[in-house]
């Protein structure tokens, strides 16, 4: 069965990192795109990064890059999310998923998301 769960989520306030993992089980993560992906309240649904399986590759959101950095640890079928400098506007539930290319319409599965709330 696949699934995918997502931790590391909390309150931390602008400026600070979270680091959050996606744990994937009954399929190989590195044979698919990760991504990860976030919701605002209000607001729609939005790509943050993904890493491709076989090469690693990766790609991000215009706002978070060089601020995120994505990640795979093989060994433990985990994707992470390094989130540095904060920004009140990364607020949201953030969402791993797996799929065959780094958009939300080519993800197949969801984890159940986590939130990170960026507030002093």
């Amino acid at each position: 069965q696949v699934q995918l769960v997502e931790s590391g989520g909390g309150l931390v306030q602008p400026g600070g990192s979270l680091r959050l993992s996606c744990a994937a089980s009954g399929f190989n993560s590195d044979y698919y795109v990760i991504g990860w992906f976030r919701q605002a309240p209000g607001k729609e649904r939005e790509g943050v990064s993904c890493i491709r399986g076989g090469d690693d590759r990766t790609s991000y959101k215009d706002s978070v890059r060089g601020r995120f950095t994505i990640s795979r640890d093989n060994a433990k079928n985990t994707v992470y999310l390094q989130m540095n400098r904060l920004r009140p506007e990364d607020t949201g539930v953030y969402y791993c998923a797996r799929g065959l290319k780094c958009d939300s319409s080519g993800m197949t599965y969801w984890g159940k998301g986590t939130l990170v709330n960026v507030s002093s």
